[in-house]
């Protein structure tokens, strides 16, 4: 297991432009940093003597981990594909390190099925080992989300214009199948501010048909305390009762 915390930061790159732009990486970006937050906390209070609290525990990695895959494929084919193209290798650190996290998620699921296959003596070692690793894969991640949201953004706002970055945003969602789109939003739409969710909803209404989105709301709904329901659900334009 694989980590650097001697990255330099890039303060010059790190406060948005007067202008507010299209942020392709902020709303992603919050809910893998919720999910990664209380996994590590779910991971860490397992009880891996439990075989029904170890396997919810690790199940939730896995979706974790599953979702942190999906999100490097996302990045490399759409993201990455644009950056070099109008600034060469503009995105070769931050493709080499996603490298590098590939090889940490196949290390914690190898230690995850170790957990699984352990005594009853070696179970607790174990999970604590594949905590701490968890733990730094985590650490490592927070600073790579912050090289590509000052970075990787200055370069798409020098070089692409928001009406370009809407449709480049628009063919990455196009590529999500609904399921994936659905444990998305699990972890997306309670990570984001009201104003934030009220965009994303909005989009979905535009996009999708209503059993669809009443689909989202119901998977988001509890995740959300009453007041963040109710102003999601005025959005969405759906009676909060009704969802209740």
């Amino acid at each position: 297991m694989t980590s650097t915390f001697a990255r330099p930061t890039t303060p010059q790159l790190a406060t948005r432009p007067a202008v507010d732009r299209r942020d392709l990486y902020a709303p992603i970006h919050k809910a893998l940093r919720l999910a990664m937050g209380e996994t590590l906390t779910r991971v860490g209070r397992m009880d891996a003597a439990d075989p029904a609290d170890r396997a919810e525990a690790l199940g939730q990695l896995e979706s974790l981990l599953a979702m942190c895959v999906a999100h490097l494929r996302h990045e490399n084919e759409f993201v990455h594909t644009a950056i070099d193209a109008r600034q060469p290798a503009g995105s070769m650190r931050i493709a080499e390190e996603h490298e590098e996290h590939l090889a940490s998620i196949a290390a914690l699921r190898d230690e995850a099925a170790a957990v699984t296959a352990a005594t009853p003596a070696d179970a607790p070692r174990l999970a604590h080992r594949l905590y701490r690793h968890l733990a730094l894969f985590i650490a490592e991640n927070l600073q790579h989300m912050h090289i590509e949201e000052t970075l990787h953004n200055a370069i798409l706002w020098e070089h692409y214009s928001d009406e370009e970055l809407d449709a480049l945003h628009g063919r990455l969602m196009a590529s999500i199948a609904p399921e994936e789109h659905l444990r998305t939003a699990r972890w997306i739409l309670p990570a984001c501010t009201p104003a934030e969710r009220a965009g994303m909803i909005g989009e979905a209404r535009a996009q999708m048909p209503p059993e669809a989105l009443l689909g989202v709301l119901a998977t988001v709904r509890p995740h959300l305390d009453a007041a963040g329901w109710s102003k999601l659900t005025s959005a969405a334009g759906v009676t909060p009762v009704f969802m209740a």
